[in-house]
């Protein structure tokens, strides 16, 4: 949450969470990828662009496919209007997402090959970009943890000097995860996004 949010919280602890249960009550009969995609929508009409990177986030994590994204913010053309679409996409190309590049849009998921397995010492935390995305890479013995290197909370990308021993922190809004788990442990809530992992002939893969 923004700073303002949690002022707000605090001095006002009578209103503001009474909003927010109302809000969690008037979705409850929705899967959560329907609420999200909604959350979208209502960002677009209201421009509200740090809203749209989150619930955009939210929804994509949510199961939500790049096509749903834009069939939801096309299906709601009478209510937004064509300059409110254009606008979010243009903020969504913006954040460069692999997932909304043309030549991925619609591609079936597949294993990806990142590195030589060697070249990451037990312990060990290194950064890598492969197929056009960031990753972070932490081994424990033979296990192999592979992660987007984008911040769950506002996609932000976060850069290999932002890495503290096991400790990685967004430069954007100070969120900091435990690359031992993708836990995040200060600031937020969500974990990094984590990709099925493998060795196989030498290469570590990952999956998306």
């Amino acid at each position: 949450m923004s700073d303002a949010l949690n002022y707000l919280i605090e001095v006002r602890p009578d209103a503001i969470p009474h909003y927010f249960k109302f809000l969690k009550e008037a979705g409850k009969h929705l899967d959560p990828k329907t609420r999200a995609l909604i959350s979208v929508i209502t960002k677009v009409h209201a421009q509200t662009e740090t809203g749209l990177r989150q619930y955009l986030l939210r929804a994509l994590r949510e199961g939500a496919s790049p096509m749903e994204v834009l069939d939801a913010l096309l299906m709601a053309f009478p209510a937004l209007g064509l300059a409110k679409i254009v606008w979010a996409v243009d903020v969504i190309l913006a954040l460069d997402l692999p997932e909304f590049r043309p030549e991925n849009i619609g591609a079936a998921a597949r294993w990806h090959n990142i590195a030589p397995a060697a070249q990451l010492g037990d312990g060990e935390v290194a950064r890598f970009d492969c197929d056009g995305r960031g990753l972070f890479v932490y081994r424990e013995g033979k296990d192999y943890r592979v992660y987007d290197s984008r911040c769950p909370h506002q996609v932000t990308n976060i850069p290999h000097l932002a890495l503290q021993g096991l400790e990685l922190t967004c430069p954007k809004h100070k969120w900091a995860f435990d690359l031992a788990s993708g836990a995040c442990v200060k600031k937020g809530t969500q974990p990094l996004k984590r990709f099925e992992a493998k060795v196989e002939k030498s290469r570590l893969l990952a999956y998306w």
